[in-house]
């Protein structure tokens, strides 16, 4: 669906990705991982179309994606960044229309109404966006994205959601509840990319585990052969057991201590 080609980012004399390869496909929740630095976010940039890599190339159901408009482009995924700064006093309700308007929706102000009780945001509508804390502020724009992409389908056409650490701000009630949005998305045929720093909520959710490293692709795949003692080790630097949890078998990560300590 979506595949990113040999890309590379570099910025002055570094590097911020190398030659990566990753493939996004419907029915998939992709989660990258990786130490700050790693080039995660940079990664859903270029995915997304947000910035324009140096070398390779991204395609979209196999079309270039810089021959996409800024509305095609919007037709095919939304976007929840690491943050987001308003300039001005927006409602709730007024920034999820943006969403609604940007998707298309010909009834935009039922449609983010629908988003943010989606989210558990449900009569927020007149609530200051600059008044809300971090964490509703990220579940209003989290409404922003479910208002754009109400639908994992388009004409029978995969759609995609970029989350760029989306459980940011988040208790662990409503990091599971964003998390489980994000898994219905996939499961209903649509691509699903976020970067977590959690391991694992990473482990839970992920139906694809992809591990950056110094702007490197280091690991790809599931997450019972990718989330390891010697993954965890070269790429975070500490010893730690990653364990299964019986009788789901679901990885876990207890993180002991740093590596030579």
């Amino acid at each position: 669906m979506i595949e990113a080609h040999e890309i590379s980012v570099i910025r002055g004399r570094r590097t911020l990705l190398d030659r990566v390869n990753l493939r996004l496909e419907p029915g998939r929740f992709t989660v990258v991982i990786g130490p700050n630095g790693a080039g995660k976010s940079t990664l859903l940039k270029v995915l997304s179309g947000e910035i324009a890599p140096d070398a390779g190339k991204v395609t979209y159901q196999d079309r270039p994606l810089q021959r996409l408009t800024a509305l095609a482009l919007a037709a095919e995924r939304a976007v929840l960044p690491q943050s987001s700064a308003l300039s001005f006093p927006f409602t709730a309700l007024e920034v999820v229309r943006m969403g609604a308007v940007a998707g298309g929706s010909l009834a935009p102000g039922q449609a983010a109404r629908q988003a943010l009780a989606r989210v558990g945001l449900g009569g927020f509508d007149a609530r200051s966006y600059d008044a809300l804390s971090g964490g509703e502020q990220q579940r209003v724009q989290l409404a922003r994205v479910l208002a754009q992409m109400p639908d994992p389908l388009a004409g029978g056409r995969p759609r995609a959601i970029f989350l760029d650490e989306p459980t940011a701000s988040l208790d662990i009630g409503h990091q599971i509840s964003v998390l489980e949005i994000a898994r219905d998305f996939a499961r209903r045929g649509g691509a699903v990319l976020a970067i977590l720093h959690d391991l694992n909520l990473a482990a839970e959710f992920a139906d694809h585990l992809a591990v950056l490293h110094r702007g490197r692709l280091v690991a790809a795949g599931s997450v019972a052969d990718t989330l390891t003692d010697a993954v965890v080790g070269a790429v975070y630097g500490i010893t730690g057991a990653v364990g299964r949890v019986p009788p789901s078998g679901i990885p876990y990560v207890l993180p002991q201590a740093r590596l030579g300590a």
